[in-house]
């Protein structure tokens, strides 16, 4: 069972992970304009690739030990906050329903290869 520490763990990472990608999105949107979510990609690689970094360097018999709370902070808290999944699904519905098909296919096969390509790339990034 999970302590008090552990929750808070969560809790605060979630919070700075949120915040990040408030700020984020804003950031790539007023540079981009809001035809197509490349925050939400953004995002997702990037989350992908720290998720892949951490669990290179903590997930493995002999890599650096981190503290279990640490690890869920990171993992948990601050790439679950920060990455958006849910976001994804849900402005991938929106250009289908706007017709906007090819731009939807290719924000589906954009995200997914990156984000395996990305969180492959953290993990040799987390075991050197």
């Amino acid at each position: 069972m999970a302590g008090a520490l552990t929750y808070l763990a969560v809790a605060t990472g979630g919070a700075l992970g949120s915040l990040a990608r408030f700020w984020l999105t804003g950031i790539m949107t007023a540079l981009t304009g809001p035809w197509f979510p490349w925050g939400t990609l953004l995002i997702n690689v990037v989350g992908s690739c720290v998720m892949g970094i951490v669990a290179g360097i903590s997930l493995t018999p002999d890599r650096v030990g981190l503290h279990p709370d640490l690890r869920i902070f990171l993992m948990t808290g601050v790439c679950g906050g920060f990455t958006t999944f849910s976001a994804f699904s849900l402005q991938t519905l929106e250009l289908i329903e706007s017709g906007e098909l090819l731009a939807a296919a290719g924000y589906v096969v954009g995200s997914v290869v990156l984000c395996l390509v990305f969180v492959w790339v953290g993990w040799k990034l987390g075991r050197l």
